[in-house]
Formats: structure tokens, sequence, C-alpha cells
């Protein structure tokens, strides 16, 4: 998946054509800025999709703009790196679009550099026409539930973040001797993280997953895994291509209850035609008898996943000595009101499920970054109108700390280039200061005053040449450096 821009004003780029000869071409387009902002030193706070999409757009529709992209880890491409699957190369792909912007002799990258621990916004806001926080969601939604801090129990994000070497979750070492896992939530990054416990290790052997975490993999005793959801069926949060990879997973068999998908068949005949596909997915899979082929399949399966809906989590029940996870206590529940209104509402009943690892995955929030932004703590997002950051002019934000984290990696694209549109447009009305901003000159003197020796993206493909040189011994595509001071090390800084 490599998405193109949507419904912008910009050309499919040509594959032998740079950024630079692009920007040539599309000049023409941009004469309307007037000389007096004759170079916007532009900054751009994370280096993810929303980061790099809205330096692209930047960079793209003004030729003189110059935008340095700050990055709190000492490598590049947030989410991409650390947030997709080890098993979905093809979502990676788009890191060539990034490394493109990268290498626009407009654009810089400076990793290990942590905003609002060791430069602040206000000094970013000194040194530049425009500041935009493009950071993400860096933390997951609490359960709020007794037992929740009992060993056994973790937040799916840090799960992700251990196999894919986020290096703040390499401590994690989940115990996986246990027979059965169950997962808190019916999204995507549930899914993903049912298939990576449950997908034979040989089959990640040739993934970018971390030596690590397949270590402990192949020593895992999971059999079972229950995704738990209080809604329905018809509310599952997950897509279609991830339901169909579960559903056809190597050595492992699905366990729907026939009961929960009663009266679903004319329900979906309104639903949008995604959403639909999905549900018929779901009911046959549910209902319908399996081929021979298929039966036997599933018959010779050593391993099972499974969806439990109508149920949310009360208490992690602890072990009998009290010192880890055993099993979660569930409230059944049933649904009330229609269409966007529909919640679960407990009946009085309640159920023990037994398992030994617990895994929320009830959604990721952003954390506020420096106390001079505002930040609605209930939402999770830099309250904004079109990316514009309320009652501060002169910055923006785009991606999920603008939004809330949902949405693909093209929802993103779509997202920080409008964030980007709204930046043009202020900078062009003469909105943004006036006169000749240091940029990173003056950023640099600050970080080399506090000893913070910053990454830049020639550092990067250094580190990623490592990588690639690691995993070709081993038949993968890299080996992940996991450790921020060996990288360090690796660069004599």
């Amino acid at each position: 998946m490599n998405p193109q821009p949507l419904g912008v004003q910009m050309k499919r780029p040509c594959k032998c054509q740079s950024l630079e000869e692009q920007e040539k071409e599309d000049a023409g387009l941009c004469h309307h800025f007037s000389t007096k902002e004759k170079t916007p030193q532009i900054c751009v706070v994370g280096s993810g999709p929303a980061g790099f999409y809205t330096a692209q757009h930047l960079l793209k529709q003004h030729p003189q703009a110059h935008v340095d992209i700050y990055e709190k880890q000492p490598v590049p491409f947030g989410l991409v790196r650390f947030g997709v699957a080890p098993d979905h190369p093809e979502v990676k792909n788009v890191i060539n679009t990034f490394t493109q912007t990268a290498h626009s002799g407009r654009c810089a990258f400076w990793g290990n550099v942590e905003v609002g621990r060791d430069v602040t916004v206000p000094e970013l806001q000194e040194a530049y026409h425009a500041v935009v926080l493009s950071y993400g969601a860096e933390d997951h939604r609490a359960l709020e539930i007794p037992g929740e801090e009992l060993p056994g129990v973790c937040s799916a994000r840090a799960f992700v973040g251990w196999y894919n070497g986020l290096p703040e979750n390499q401590e994690l070492e989940p115990d996986l001797s246990c027979d059965t896992a169950v997962i808190l939530g019916q999204g995507n990054v549930a899914l993903d993280v049912a298939r990576i416990l449950l997908t034979p290790p040989e089959h990640l052997e040739r993934t970018d997953i971390t030596k690590a975490a397949l270590g402990v993999l192949r020593q895992s005793r999971v059999k079972t895994v229950w995704l738990v959801g209080r809604r329905g069926p018809l509310q599952v949060a997950f897509t279609i291509k991830e339901l169909r990879e579960m559903i056809q997973l190597p050595g492992a068999r699905p366990i729907l209850d026939p009961a929960d998908f009663l009266g679903l068949q004319d329900k979906i005949k309104e639903v949008p035609r995604p959403r639909k596909r999905l549900m018929e997915l779901l009911l046959r899979t549910a209902t319908e008898k399996p081929g021979p082929e298929e039966a036997a399949r599933q018959a010779s399966a050593s391993r099972a996943w499974g969806l439990r809906f109508f149920r949310s989590p009360q208490q992690v029940l602890p072990s009998p000595d009290g010192r880890r996870a055993a099993g979660v206590r569930l409230a059944v529940t049933r649904l009330e009101g229609v269409h966007e209104a529909t919640c679960a509402v407990p009946t009085g009943d309640m159920e023990d499920l037994p398992c030994g690892l617990v895994l929320s995955s009830i959604g990721y929030k952003s954390r506020p970054v420096d106390p001079s932004v505002p930040f609605d703590s209930k939402l999770g997002v830099i309250p904004n109108v079109e990316g514009r950051v309320l009652d501060v002019p002169g910055l923006y934000c785009s991606g999920w700390v603008k939004r809330g984290p949902t949405g693909v990696i093209a929802t993103t694209m779509t997202d920080s280039f409008l964030t980007g549109q709204m930046l043009l447009q202020d900078l062009k009305a003469g909105l943004l200061p006036s006169g000749p901003r240091p940029g990173y000159t003056a950023i640099q003197a600050l970080l080399s005053s506090r000893g913070v020796r910053p990454v830049s993206f020639s550092d990067w493909e250094k580190l990623d040449a490592e990588e690639v040189a690691r995993g070709r011994g081993t038949g993968k595509p890299r080996e992940k450096l996991v450790d921020p001071q060996e990288m360090l090390h690796l660069l004599g800084h």
C-alpha cells in the first residue's frame, strides 16, 4: 500500500522524477507567495505518517519553504515502523515516499530530540514561522477496572511495540506460558495481536519482527485467543482484510457462536457496502458448514481464536496466590439505541473467562507535549479548527493528535494535507510572522548547550544499512536495532 494524494492539487509523482524536479515543475503553482515570505521556516514535530505527509505537502505547494522534522526516537517513520504488523510489509512501502521527502534539499530530519524535554514548543515558535505538532498517540486508554495492575495484564499498544522493536517496550517480557489469552477490544490492533500470538513462528522468521520477540513466541504455549467486545457483530471495528487473514490463519480455527448472529441478515441490508461485506463474511464463518477442505483444515488446527460479543470487562481476576492474572470477570450486556447511538448496557448477569494473559486494546491516546500547548485530556487531542490550534497563532496540528486515534495511513495523508493547506493560507494572508527566522540554526545551538546530539537522515541511513546487513544473515529483510544507546554508539555519538 503506497497511498497517493487524494483530492489535492498534486500529480502522481513520476518514479524517475525527484522531489526537487517536481518542485521546479510545480513552482508555477506558487507564484502568489510574496517575496517577504521567501523562505518560510517551518518545523514539524513527529516523523510518522502525519509528520511526513504534512512536510510533503508544504514542500510541494511552496517552492521556497524549508521544513525541519523533529523526532524523539533516533529513527524515523513512527507508527509505520513501530505499529504496522511485521507480516504486513506491503503497508510499509510508504516509507519510500517519506524517504524521497527527506532527501529534498529543503527538508531535514532531526531524530533523538524530544520536544517538551530537550527543547520547548515556545523555543520552536521563536525559531520558526510556524510549528506543526504531528506526534501521534503515544499512550493507551486504561481499562480502569480492579486487577488491571496485575502481572499478566498489559496494553496491546505495548505488546505491538515490543514485537516491533519500540525501544520503550523492550523490557516487556510477556509471559506466554498460559494456554488462553484474552484481548479486550475488537479493532484491527486486537486482530493484529491475536494473529501474531497464533501465527506459527516459522511464518514470522522472514519478517522484521525482533529477534527477542521471535524467541519468546517460539516458546509460547498460547493455544486459544478470545477477542472480547462490549457490543455486537455489527459494531466490530476491524476491517475485512484483517478478518480474512484471521479466518485463513494456518493452524488456527475460528470459534463463533451462531446465536450471536441471529437476525443479523436483515439488519445488514441497510448498511454501507464495506460493512455489509464484512458482516456477510462473519455470518458465513459463524453459520455455514465449511466445505470438506476447510473442515479438514480446521479439524487439524491446534490453535483457535474466537469473538465474544456483548461482554464488558469488570475486573481482572487474580490467581489463588494473588500474584498474577488468572481470568477476566465480564458483565453480560445488551444493546440499546439505534445506529450511531447504540450503546451496551449491563443485563446484571456476570461471566468469568479464565486466562493467563490479558491484553487491553480499547484505543490509543495522545499526551500533552508541552505546558504551553492547549490540550483536551478528555478527548486526548489538541483543540483545533482544521488543524489550526485554538488561540495560538502559528501553531498547527495534524494526524492523531489533531483528530483522535482513528483511520488508516490514507486518512492521515488527507488530514495532513488539509493542515498544510491551512498553514499556507495563513502564510499567504500575512497571519504568520514576517521577516526572517533562524530555524534550525537557533535550535541546534540550544540542543548543543543541553548536550543533545541530534540524528540526521543520513545517520538514519547508516543505521538502516546496519539493520539490513544484520537481517541478511538470517534471511530477514532487516534485524531492527532496539537500543537507542547502541544506535548512538554505532553513529559515534
